[in-house]
C-alpha cells in the first residue's frame, strides 16, 4: 500500500468508519489461514469454543490462543503499516473470531454495534466498563465509547464475498458514539470483496448481514480480528490477550 493510499484509506475510516484495504493478502494466504483455522476447529470442535450445525462451523471465538497464524500475519507489510497508522506504535490484537455461512446452514445479523471486549476478569462496573457477561470462557464487559473509539476491527476475507453470500452491510458515519445513526439505514453500504481482500472498521460503525441467497454453493468465511491502540485499560481492567507488533509469539 503506497504512502499516499494510505493516508486516503485512513481519512476514509476516520470520516466514514469503514474502508477497504485492496491487495493486502495475498490469495494463497488467505487459503494458508483457512487451512490452520479448518485444522484448529477439527481438534475442537466438541468445545466451547466453536458453534456448529450439522457438522458445519459457523462461528469460532478465541482464535490467538488456538490458531498460532493469527498472530504473525499481519506483523509486517501494509496491514500492520495500516494499523500503526491509525492506534500507534503500541497497539495489539486483542481478539480475533471467525464466521461462516455455509451453503444451506446460513444465518442473517440484526443491525448492531460491537459494544463487548474480552478482559482478564470482571472487576467493580465503572463508567468505562458494565454488564459482566462470559463468551465461551471468557470474561467480557460492554467497553465506554472513548476505549471503541480507540479500536480498529480488520475482517479478512477467506471467500469472495458477493450479494450471494450475505455479504455484511455498514451504515456510513455511524461510528462516533453508542447512539449515533450516521447516515442511516436507507444509505447503508453493501461490502463485496474478492477473497484475501481486507475490511478496516471501527467497533462503533452500525452493520449487520442478511443471510445468503437461497441455492448458493458459496460459502462466506470472515476472520475477525480486533486491535486496540495501547496495552492499558483504565480501572484495573486487563485484556484477555494482547499481542502487541513485535510479540511473534
Amino acid at each position: 500500500m503506497e504512502k499516499n493510499n494510505l493516508q486516503h484509506q485512513k481519512r476514509v475510516l476516520d470520516e466514514q468508519g469503514f474502508c477497504l484495504l485492496p491487495e493486502c493478502l495475498e490469495v494463497t494466504l488467505a487459503d494458508k489461514i483457512l487451512a490452520a483455522c479448518q485444522k484448529s476447529f477439527e481438534s475442537e470442535r466438541k468445545s466451547k469454543l466453536t458453534s456448529s450445525s450439522r457438522g458445519h462451523i459457523y462461528a469460532a471465538r478465541n482464535l490467538i490462543r488456538s490458531v498460532p497464524l493469527v498472530k504473525e500475519f499481519w506483523q509486517h507489510g501494509s496491514l500492520r503499516v495500516f494499523l500503526n497508522s491509525c492506534l500507534g506504535a503500541k497497539f495489539g490484537l486483542v481478539r480475533v473470531l471467525y464466521f461462516d455461512k455455509p451453503p444451506k446452514r446460513t444465518w442473517a445479523l440484526a443491525w448492531h454495534k460491537d459494544t463487548a471486549i474480552p478482559v482478564r476478569e470482571h472487576l467493580e462496573q465503572s463508567r468505562h466498563f458494565t454488564r459482566p457477561t462470559t463468551k465461551a470462557g471468557v470474561p467480557h464487559v460492554i467497553a465506554s465509547d472513548t476505549i471503541l473509539r480507540s479500536m480498529v476491527t480488520l475482517r479478512v476475507h477467506l471467500d469472495e464475498v458477493i450479494d450471494d453470500n450475505g455479504p455484511l452491510k455498514v451504515i456510513p458515519q455511524s461510528h462516533l458514539s453508542n447512539d449515533c445513526l450516521g447516515l442511516g439505514e436507507e444509505n447503508a453500504h453493501t461490502v463485496l470483496a474478492k477473497k484475501g481482500e481486507v475490511l478496516a472498521m471501527r467497533p462503533l460503525i452500525t452493520h449487520g448481514s442478511a443471510a445468503s441467497k437461497p441455492g448458493t454453493r458459496l460459502h462466506r468465511r470472515i476472520l475477525h480480528l480486533e486491535y486496540a491502540s495501547d496495552k492499558t485499560l483504565p480501572d484495573n481492567y486487563q485484556w484477555h490477550d494482547f499481542v502487541n507488533a513485535s510479540d511473534k509469539k
